[in-house]
């Protein structure tokens, strides 16, 4: 069997590839090391779309993908659907270092370290700030995927009231209190603290968290976006920073990225801006090539994949 896959983790892939599995890597020049022709699997690499594009029209006999992102919004284009190729993710793989990076900025934002450490590049001695606790504080989840179960599972062990919102009910998460589907999450915006966006970006959800949602929040109200900028409406969300209707917000996603310098967003002294960086770690890219293996032996074994994504629905 033929695979396609990027040099960007070949040491990684090489050695843990079956002897009867032969693979033609793509450089992120889009230069091929081998014949592309008659491989029947692709494995992409982050923001190359371009390459992704590229791959699609070189090997015509691909029947799967699989990305190393959890979101696909970016993936659905028109040659997927023409040809039927089945799409996995990597949903679950960035899931504990973003539910770390999030509890990190609160705790940030709690215990007022960005004040401390500007305090301490100016050898000032300043007291304490009345600092806070996110023991006790009701922190929403828009999307409990992997990433955002995660999330609620340190949130709770912080004690933290820990609400979530998904698209179709199902069993019990843990540490979550509350679960509701459709658009009733909005019903819980008045007794937030935390609005946690960690939803796919769909049809449905772009532009979910508007100007009627910050109406709704109390002023102490705080936001994080670590999923997809444009399920945030960005004009509705730099007014209410503006006229004090929401308190402030973590936003590691923007409709536009990189963020241009000329941004209001920089402007915002209440804002915590990161550049889509919270799913990075040491141990993503194994985590990662250890999915695409387990369902690459699933592949050429004929049973089910992981992760399959569902096409209509986005994610």
């Amino acid at each position: 069997m033929k695979i396609i896959a990027p040099t960007q983790i070949r040491h990684l892939l090489e050695p843990q590839l079956p002897a009867e599995v032969s693979a033609v890597w793509i450089a992120p020049t889009l230069e091929f090391e081998g014949d592309p022709h008659g491989a029947l699997a692709y494995m992409r690499w982050w923001g190359e779309q371009d390459a992704f594009l590229y791959v699609l029209e070189q090997a015509q006999q691909l029947r799967w993908v699989h990305t190393p992102s959890a979101g696909v919004d970016h993936l659905l284009v028109p040659l997927v659907f023409e040809r039927d190729l089945m799409l996995t993710n990597s949903a679950g793989v960035h899931a504990i270092p973003m539910a770390e990076f999030v509890m990190g900025l609160l705790l940030a934002r709690v215990k007022r370290l960005p004040d401390y450490y500007a305090a301490q590049t100016e050898r000032r001695w300043i007291g304490e700030l009345g600092l806070s606790e996110l023991y006790g504080a009701t922190m929403l989840i828009l999307g409990l995927g992997g990433i955002g179960q995660a999330l609620a599972e340190r949130a709770s062990a912080f004690g933290m009231r820990v609400w979530g919102s998904r698209r179709r009910n199902s069993s019990t998460t843990p540490g979550v209190e509350r679960v509701v589907t459709g658009d009733a999450w909005r019903t819980l915006l008045p007794d937030i603290d935390y609005l946690v966006v960690t939803a796919p970006l769909t049809a449905e959800t772009r532009g979910m968290v508007d100007a009627a949602a910050f109406a709704a929040m109390p002023s102490t109200a705080y936001l994080v976006n670590v999923a997809r900028g444009p399920l945030v409406d960005e004009a509705a969300m730099i007014a209410a920073l503006r006229s004090g209707q929401l308190a402030g917000a973590a936003l590691d996603t923007f409709d536009q990225e990189p963020l241009p310098p000329e941004h209001p967003l920089w402007q915002l002294p209440q804002v915590t801006i990161t550049p889509h960086a919270t799913a990075h770690s040491p141990r993503m890219h194994a985590r990662q090539v250890t999915l695409f293996l387990e369902n690459l032996a699933r592949f050429r074994n004929g049973q089910p994949l992981l992760n399959v994504v569902d096409k209509s629905a986005g994610y």
